[in-house]
């Protein structure tokens, strides 16, 4: 990997932080550096923080080291985090506060009437971030099209500034009956609460968009995460002017924080709008895995990015895709999110046998403290216990041995888990079996996600790649693959650093929406109302990004200039879901791609039935400098060298396995199978059944044999 830019004073960050670790890549105009390091889950800009500092010790000279007048004079981080989403997942925001209009104080805990599980009769709605003590009704109303029925007065503004600071709350949330179609009274209320000196979040500027509880939701789980995320921001900024401190004029260090769009935003924009940070840290694994498959001829891919505390899986063809019916612990999310799904399975998931004698994977982990028992801390039995007892490691350590294993403790801890599974059974359960037992189960947890984005969307995944990445991802891709009869697996380099490498290759986007509710014609041009407000929203988005150092002179390619994406949320009339349809060219085409899409998405399509485009979406995009991954031209294809064989058990007895250092794999390079690579930050295991080669790109590339070319 290198960068486009030549210019050596420029020096890009990735850092991604997870639950374990915390995963840095750097690149300036000649060289990068690529690692991780522990993650510290109280105070997660620490590590970042050491990370950094390794960072600019290693790169030498032209690094400046801790501000020594180098070369270096600018210095661009970007980082994708997982702050919002714990917050959000342990209840630990802030005291938050909602002003709706008067009579719809409820609508977040009324929520919509769907039930999660249909056939259970005890089923548990999660409760709402705000307690009804803190929900202020105001009387006004604005109607559906805008105009003022019932106007706000100063006197009620005035009573809810002090019942709000009798209340102490920290954040408030303002969602106001149809402030999308006029946003006068929520500016009125924003305007009054600015004496608090609290984070006011109001709908219109998140979410403009109809359906009252999603819009509720979204703004109020914005306002509950904002003073957390805003504190976390301002200390990680705190620690990097300690450590870069400015050396003049022309230098500069910024930092850009990676959206669950797929896109970063500056630091100022995640502290004001965390809600769009939710999915940071999965959104950069799957932009860099939809980029270096395309590079690679893979436009139909599945993403596996198994780390040490999750794994998230995501379909994509031929781009990300995202949605806006998103729900984080069982809360809509509506503002733009990767179609990504989680479940609680990664290296440090804990086994344990429940009450019924069944052996269960997570989804509680051992995160990075005290982590698996191979750590040296912890006890408790692990997936990555399970699969050093199985010898996936070849006896290698982690990180090319900063960090050595303790393979007596992980046997002890499979062993407490065998006793335990033998005392619910009626026969002695061996380590190894037990071991092979953690696997299967975290191989099942992790397949039923794989066929949720596959399968069960009508998807046949023997069409489709396996893009595997995050630490864990290559013990456990080849066995996925199998399960799902996918064809091929592709493991990029740095897979254990890749969402680092996701979120360098991200540009600026910025998402603005408005909702219109407007019948159209079975063809024609886009009507001349959408094609004003289109024009509005490119002139704000604009100006955006050309605050945030882009220009739009610089025409649609190149380094900082500036490019516009339009869509409609279209759906038939009548209908209470919207497909995104991307307008191309001058939009003429736009109901056919909708019936299409519809047919395509459904089964079904009705061309003589009258179509309504809900809202109209836009996404301004700052096109960033990015790392160029190295290839060569020719491919030579050789025999891959290794010195080295170990045993492991790849299903219920032993094998002899050819261990291969991937920094020795040569573009062409064929290895021998069963095999075990191991590089810095992951290891892969390629089992019988498959072939594995090295492409231009340096992927190790997985075929299954006998399984029809993708």
């Amino acid at each position: 990997m290198k960068s486009k830019n030549s210019d050596k004073s420029l020096l890009r960050i990735g850092v991604d932080t997870g639950g374990t670790f915390t995963d840095f890549i750097a690149a300036d105009g000649s060289r990068q550096l690529s690692f991780k390091i522990q993650s510290t889950p109280r105070a997660p800009e620490e590590a970042i923080l050491r990370g950094i500092l390794r960072i600019l010790e290693e790169l030498g000279p032209a690094g400046g080291g801790r501000g020594g007048g180098g070369d270096r004079v600018r210095i661009e981080i970007v980082h994708g985090t997982t702050v919002a989403t714990n917050a959000l997942i342990e209840r630990k925001g802030a005291r938050t506060a909602l002003v709706t209009t008067a009579g719809f104080e409820d609508v977040i805990e009324i929520g919509r009437q769907a039930r999660p599980d249909l056939y259970n009769l005890s089923v548990t709605r999660p409760d709402p971030l705000v307690p009804s003590v803190l929900r202020f009704g105001l009387k006004e109303r604005i109607a559906a099209e805008g105009d003022v029925v019932e106007r706000l007065g100063v006197v009620d503004l005035e009573a809810l500034v002090r019942r709000l600071r009798l209340a102490r709350v920290e954040s408030v949330a303002v969602s106001l009956l149809f402030s999308f179609a006029n946003p006068e009274h929520e500016q009125m209320v924003a305007a009054a609460l600015e004496p608090l000196n609290i984070p006011i979040s109001v709908s219109h500027r998140i979410l403009p968009e109809y359906r009252e509880y999603e819009r509720t939701s979204t703004v109020v789980i914005n306002a509950y995460l904002a003073p957390l995320v805003s504190r976390y921001l301002s200390r990680l900024t705190a620690g990097l002017r300690e450590l870069i401190p400015s050396g003049g004029q022309d230098s500069s260090t910024g930092l850009l924080v990676m959206q669950s769009s797929g896109g970063a935003v500056s630091s100022e924009v995640a502290a004001r709008e965390p809600v769009r940070t939710i999915l940071s840290g999965p959104a950069g694994g799957v932009v860099a895995a939809t980029r270096i498959a395309s590079m690679a001829g893979l436009d139909e891919i599945i993403t596996f990015d198994m780390g040490g505390t999750s794994t998230d899986v995501a379909l994509c063809r031929g781009e990300t895709h995202t949605t806006n019916e998103a729900q984080i612990t069982g809360l809509p999310v509506a503002v733009p999110v990767l179609d990504i799904h989680t479940v609680g399975a990664g290296g440090g998931s804990i086994a344990w046998v429940d009450d019924g004698g069944a052996l269960r994977v997570g989804p509680e982990s051992a995160g990075a403290d005290p982590g698996p028992a191979c750590y040296g801390k912890g006890d408790r039995p692990t997936v990555t216990d399970a699969n050093l007892v199985l010898g996936r490691f070849a006896g290698a350590g982690l990180l090319s041995g900063e960090m050595t294993l303790d393979q007596d403790r992980a046997a002890a801890a499979i062993d407490r888990l065998a006793e335990s599974m033998s005392a619910s059974s009626s026969k002695k359960v061996s380590r190894e079996k037990a071991a092979l037992g953690v696997i299967d189960v975290a191989n099942a947890n992790m397949e039923r996600a794989l066929r949720l984005v596959s399968v069960e969307r009508g998807h046949d995944p023997r069409l489709f790649s396996l893009v595997s990445f995050g630490g864990a991802g290559g013990l456990h891709a080849a066995a996925l693959a199998e399960a799902l009869r996918v064809p091929r697996v592709l493991i990029p380099s740095y897979p254990g650093a890749f969402s680092a490498l996701g979120v360098l290759l991200s540009d600026v986007i910025k998402d603005y929406s408005r909702t219109v509710m407007l019948a159209v014609d079975h063809g024609g041009p886009v009507p001349p109302l959408i094609s004003g407000l289109f024009s509005e929203l490119e002139t704000q988005a604009v100006a955006d990004l050309q605050a945030e150092g882009f220009d739009q002179k610089r025409g649609k390619i190149g380094r900082n200039s500036i490019r516009t994406l339009r869509s409609l949320a279209m759906r038939y009339r009548g209908q209470s879901y919207e497909l995104d349809i991307p307008l191309k060219g001058d939009g003429s085409g736009f109901v056919r791609d909708f019936h299409r899409a519809h047919r395509e998405r459904y089964g079904h399509a009705d061309p003589m039935r009258q179509v309504e485009i809900v809202s109209l979406r836009l996404r301004g995009i700052g096109i960033t400098g990015k790392p160029a991954i190295d290839s060569v031209r020719t491919l030579r294809r050789h025999k891959a060298v290794s010195n080295s064989r170990a045993a492991a058990w790849l299903g219920e007895s032993k094998s002899k396995v050819t261990v291969y250092q991937r920094s020795a794999l040569k573009p062409g390079a064929q290895l021998d199978v069963p095999a075990i690579v191991v590089e810095y930050g992951s290891t892969s295991l390629i089992p019988k059944g498959w072939s594995c080669g090295v492409d231009r790109w340096r992927n190790l590339v997985l075929d299954r044999i006998g399984a029809a070319k993708v």
